[in-house]
């Protein structure tokens, strides 16, 4: 309030009737705009996939997930393979035999093995297409703030501008003793001040394209563009229900792996007998008989009984279970925290662009006018300035703010790649990262 007290009254008329008459958009505010709820139709949705493609850490899940696919078939393979020996022996009497042995599973270790190995694997898939959706939820959290960062340093370089011009103008207005030598100094001040302030906008943008590039390399070389209107609002996404999330899939997967580990420790406690099979024949001078013998084996677990692998075992489904109801009140707690934060943050955006805030041009176009008819100070206008190009500068980085919170409203909901496919609204629960799975 102190700097419009320094303002005559009738400049402050003449500022209060132009900036009800401007109108509150500018190049720096693009209009708001009707927003799809979707991105399917637009170039980003293809860059996602690019990124996917490309992305280093996918590449290791797919072949950590290849990998599971292996260990699940050979889990279902049988236990045991048959073994053959053949014995000869020349002495009183000459014994040529060949025998076969085979171990039998009748206690069910290939079942339950089967079984944990396809707890594995689905615990595998879970993880893959987490992984894929944190790597789409980085990108487009750096994709948003790089291009937060361009528009900043867009300002920015119209700030300079500005600067240098007023920097021009004090000069001209000393020679003619239209201001005083302070004041001109005051004029030179702001431009170093706005060339410090730009090399720091340069650098911000520098270092969040450099973020963009860890995460999608060079795959892009021109970015899609950050739309113009707001995102949609949490009502046009429903969010999964908690049980139906990918991160208590992977969960509720590792339990059973859990689970059927404790039936695959109880079924190793039981000895699966072996059966041999031996046929052949002796001599002992003239003679020659032919034997055949049937043989059975079978180990005492006396002084390894397998009770202490089956109380591991135990314990560890039981840590699993609890890791499931603990992921449970981390997820619906997060989903109502992002919620609540996105709804506040793009109210306040919303508020902002329909607000006189956001009539950058028309401020700045006015405080000069006002300036060049002496009607304000040179201290005035730059304090005046200063505060509209903060304001400006608030304004897109709450705008940057809403989207990445939006983007982790739709991580939080499940709901990231179906609104990056346009299935926002009901459709297939199950995750449409499993239909993107290259083979």
């Amino acid at each position: 309030m102190s700097v419009f007290r320094s303002v005559p009254i009738g400049a402050v008329c003449l500022l209060y009737a132009a900036m009800l008459s401007a109108a509150p958009v500018s190049p720096f505010s693009p209009p708001v705009a009707p927003l799809p709820t979707s991105l399917s139709t637009s170039p980003l949705q293809d860059a996602v996939r690019r990124i996917w493609q490309a992305s280093p850490e996918v590449q290791a899940a797919r072949a950590d997930l290849d990998a599971a696919q292996a260990r699940a078939r050979a889990a279902a393979q049988p236990l045991y393979n048959p073994s053959l020996s053949l014995d000869a022996e020349n002495a009183d009497a000459n014994r040529r035999t060949a025998g076969i042995s085979l171990p039998l599973d009748l206690s069910g270790k290939r079942r339950a093995r089967a079984s944990q190995g396809e707890a594995d694997l689905l615990a595998a898939e879970a993880g893959y297409n987490l992984l894929r959706r944190d790597v789409a939820t980085r990108w487009l959290k750096a994709w948003s703030t790089a291009a937060l960062a361009a528009r900043q340093s867009e300002l920015g370089q119209r700030r300079l501008a500005l600067m240098k011009r007023f920097d021009d103008l004090a000069a001209q207005r000393l020679k003619v003793g239209d201001i005083s030598s302070p004041e001109r100094d005051l004029a030179g001040l702001a431009l170093g001040e706005s060339q410090v302030q730009q090399a720091t906008l340069a650098s911000n943008e520098a270092a969040a394209r450099a973020e963009l590039l860890a995460i999608s390399g060079d795959q892009l070389t021109a970015l899609p563009p950050l739309p113009a209107g707001m995102p949609p609002v949490v009502g046009s996404v429903t969010p999964l229900p908690v049980d139906e999330l990918p991160e208590l899939r992977q969960s509720r997967a590792q339990q059973a792996s859990a689970e059927a580990g404790v039936q695959v420790a109880r079924r190793a406690r039981i000895p699966d007998p072996t059966l041999s099979l031996t046929g052949g024949q002796v001599r002992s001078g003239p003679r020659t008989d032919q034997v055949i013998g049937l043989s059975v084996s079978i180990p005492l677990p006396v002084l390894n009984t397998g009770r202490a692998e089956v109380e591991a075992a135990r314990a560890e489904a039981d840590a699993a279970a609890a890791g499931v109801r603990s992921r449970q009140f981390v997820l619906r707690a997060g989903l109502q925290e992002v919620q609540a934060r996105y709804a506040a943050l793009r109210n306040a955006a919303e508020a902002f662009r329909g607000g006189r805030a956001a009539a950058f041009e028309d401020r700045t176009a006015l405080l000069e006018k006002l300036w060049r008819a002496g009607e304000i100070s040179t201290s005035d206008y730059l304090v005046q300035l200063k505060q509209s190009l903060d304001t400006a500068l608030s304004g897109q980085e709450l705008e940057s703010q809403t989207w990445q919170t939006w983007f982790d409203y739709l991580t939080a909901a499940g709901r990231l790649t179906d609104w990056l496919d346009g299935r926002t609204q009901g459709g297939p629960t199950q995750d449409s990262l499993n239909q993107d799975i290259p083979r």
